[in-house]
């Protein structure tokens, strides 16, 4: 299989547009397999459930595909899907939560984990895995759409819908409690 040259937004756009309905499925296939990784890395580190993630991936491409049309181009299509990603993971976190009650969550293997994974490595996974446990859902997000997702404090705010400032504030405070919980997991 060929990689594919980078589909442009306003390209993108005037696909989903036009009425040709082949048009609008290649362009929709070339974003989700552009961004779908990086969409399921985002949700799952807000609902730390991969069938929540993966729920909330499937939700956000539908509703791109819905909303694309009237995309105005304020900000970059990627922030955009970002925005949708954490809403819908937040809903689908939201909805888990409600419909278990206080179930305790098992978490599933990393399926990109190897056989040759340390112990050392599996077990500063699980200190991480249970240290992000701690934190609040927005300071969660704000940590994956920064470390993960590598996006600058500007990005992260127009993802999220606030200023800059508080974007910068809730990282710092996400990265003290994080150190303070990780601290905490020490052996």
């Amino acid at each position: 299989m060929t990689p594919r040259a980078p589909l442009d937004e306003e390209a993108l756009r005037a696909a989903v547009v036009s009425g040709d309905a082949a048009a609008r499925e290649d362009a929709m296939r070339h974003l989700y397999e552009a961004l779908s990784g990086k969409l399921y890395v985002l949700c799952h580190g807000i609902t730390r459930d991969p069938s929540d993630a993966q729920d909330a991936v499937q939700e956000t491409f539908l509703s791109i595909q819905r909303a694309l049309p009237q995309f105005r181009g304020d900000a970059q299509l990627s922030t955009w899907a970002y925005r949708i990603a954490v809403r819908a993971a937040v809903a689908a976190k939201t909805r888990r939560e409600r419909h278990r009650g206080d179930a305790v969550d098992i978490e599933m293997a990393d399926p990109r984990a190897g056989i040759e994974e340390t112990f050392e490595t599996r077990e500063r996974r699980r200190r991480l895995e249970v240290a992000m446990k701690t934190l609040s859902l927005e300071h969660r997000t704000v940590l994956s759409l920064f470390a993960v997702e590598g996006l600058s404090h500007a990005q992260i705010a127009s993802v999220l819908g606030i200023p800059e400032g508080t974007a910068w504030s809730r990282l710092h405070l996400a990265r003290k409690r994080l150190a303070a919980a990780l601290e905490s997991t020490a052996p």
